[in-house]
């Protein structure tokens, strides 16, 4: 799915394909303004999948990025007054609550998503980062700062794919990664902060499917990544992403990572 808008001299667009057509797409992403036109937001989620067998839970994990995402939207839009760590908590909760009475929770697979938010008025862009969705932020002059959470990448590849025991030592827990599950104090762990919003001449946020152009494949910096979406629209991104997944035969740059991953960009030039 691809779309695009303007308004009030802002221009957005969108883009989500899942990683195989056979299977529910388990990204989630909104944008939205308000009706002075001045200022909006951008949410992205990016749904874990989980291993087989693994969990107790009824929903699956579009149920629960659409329940979150859907709070993280009406909360970024509606509280102002609330930081957006504070939004992803109490987002969290309502989630955690719409089906703690059916399924446990407790599970470290519970479903589970990344986060990428960011929400900006006529002065300033405020971002919040959770687990290895990434933000990019392009200043005026070019530049691009790369809004990360790298606690991923730092735990041994063994303990997330091999062994189920050793997945739930990392995760969520002190000394591994953490994503939005159930447990509302996670979002203190979040990469946040603010921005002037006159620097800024664009802001994206891409899932790790659409991230592979840089981090797996190595085919340009974050800036030349903010160039190609300019050029050739979110959408140009993640086909140039899946030419490559399908190039990669022999798995050198994929390695023990999926064929193909679902894939979501937004871009926003301010």
């Amino acid at each position: 799915m691809k779309a695009s808008c303007r308004l009030a001299g802002m221009r957005i667009q969108l883009a989500t394909v899942p990683g195989d057509p056979a299977r529910p797409n388990e990204d989630w992403a909104a944008t939205a303004m308000p009706a002075s036109g001045l200022g909006g937001l951008l949410v992205v989620l990016d749904g874990v999948t989980p291993l087989p067998g693994n969990g107790d839970c009824v929903h699956d994990v579009p149920w629960f990025t659409a329940r979150l995402g859907g709070a993280l939207t009406e909360l970024s839009a509606s509280r102002r007054d609330m930081t957006l760590a504070e939004i992803l908590a109490e987002s969290i909760r309502r989630t955690a609550d719409a089906h703690r009475d059916t399924c446990d929770l407790s599970h470290p697979r519970t479903p589970q998503a990344t986060v990428v938010l960011a929400r900006w008025d006529a002065t300033e862009l405020e971002y919040l980062v959770l687990s290895d969705s990434a933000l990019l932020l392009e200043s005026s002059d070019g530049t691009v700062r790369a809004v990360l959470d790298d606690r991923l990448d730092r735990v041994p590849r063994a303990c997330l794919v091999s062994d189920a025991v050793a997945d739930s030592l990392v995760r969520n827990k002190e000394g591994g990664f953490f994503t939005a599950a159930a447990d509302p104090t996670v979002a203190a762990r979040a990469v946040a902060g603010r921005e002037p919003l006159g620097p800024l001449r664009s802001v994206l946020a891409l899932t790790d499917g659409a991230t592979r152009w840089v981090e797996k494949f190595g085919e340009g910096s974050w800036a030349d990544c903010v160039s190609l979406v300019r050029k050739a629209g979110p959408e140009g991104l993640v086909e140039r992403v899946r030419e490559l997944e399908a190039g990669d035969v022999e798995r050198v740059f994929l390695r023990g990572s999926k064929p193909h991953d679902d894939a979501t960009v937004v871009a926003v030039e301010l």
